[in-house]
């Protein structure tokens, strides 16, 4: 079967790792490395060329692992090195005994996969009472599909128009010219009910605003900087 995360790799190694996209340099690694702080033992899922994973064995963590389902990306995070274990796993049948890590990470993973309830759940065994689990979305209500600026000349206003949020919707979109990647979108309640049920309570969200280098590099967005692209929850597994 024709795998677009395996096609693309490249282009997401090229791309998005190395120092290469200022939403991960001035926004993502900071604030993932900030809630792993003290985390001794972190599960990446989706960790695509292992970037996140570097950067919490990095700071400290003794043991990080790194799951990926895409051959391409699992070789060139080996090939990487940097500490961390990396292994070919998908994320609703995580190879590891329950309460094996303190805290797993997810970075813009979840809007890639169908039905994720069976993943939720995997986190929820894998963690250890009292982990920490840091989901980073897509802000699921400000970029559902059709969303964007309106520069309105007619009637003179300006806003940010949000596309249809609630109905669930699959698209194959193309990101990138020659690039087509699917995406789920579903309202933020899906995920928070999943966490909720999984006994995964949430302790913490955060909208922040678009990066300074993202603005820059996408001049389109600056009349939009009040508008958040990414959605931070940190849950934690009960006791």
């Amino acid at each position: 079967m024709d795998d677009p995360w395996e096609r693309h790799a490249g282009w997401w190694q090229a791309g998005f790792t190395g120092g290469a996209d200022p939403e991960y340099e001035e926004q993502i690694l900071p604030m993932a490395l900030e809630h792993l702080r003290g985390a001794r033992r972190v599960l990446e899922v989706g960790a695509g060329e292992g970037q996140v994973a570097r950067a919490a064995r990095s700071a400290g963590a003794g043991l990080v692992v790194g799951v990926e389902p895409a051959t391409a990306q699992v070789r060139t995070a080996v090939a990487r090195g940097g500490g961390p274990r990396f292994l070919r796993a998908v994320a609703d049948a995580l190879p590891f005994p329950d309460g094996s890590f303190d805290a797993v990470v997810a970075c813009l993973v979840f809007e890639h996969v169908g039905p994720f309830e069976a993943a939720i759940g995997e986190v929820a065994r894998v963690l250890e009472p009292g982990g920490r689990f840091l989901l980073f979305l897509n802000h699921p209500l400000l970029q559902a599909p059709d969303s964007g600026w309106v520069d309105d000349h007619i009637l003179d206003e300006q806003y940010w128009r949000v596309g249809p949020y609630l109905p669930e919707d699959r698209r194959d979109e193309e990101i990138s010219p020659g690039v087509t990647l699917p995406f789920w979108h579903r309202p933020l309640s899906r995920y928070v009910n999943a966490l909720v049920e999984r006994g995964l309570v949430i302790r913490r969200m955060d909208e922040p605003a678009p990066p300074p280098g993202f603005v820059a590099r996408a001049p389109e967005y600056r009349e939009a900087v009040t508008i958040p692209r990414l959605l931070f929850l940190r849950a934690q597994r009960a006791s």
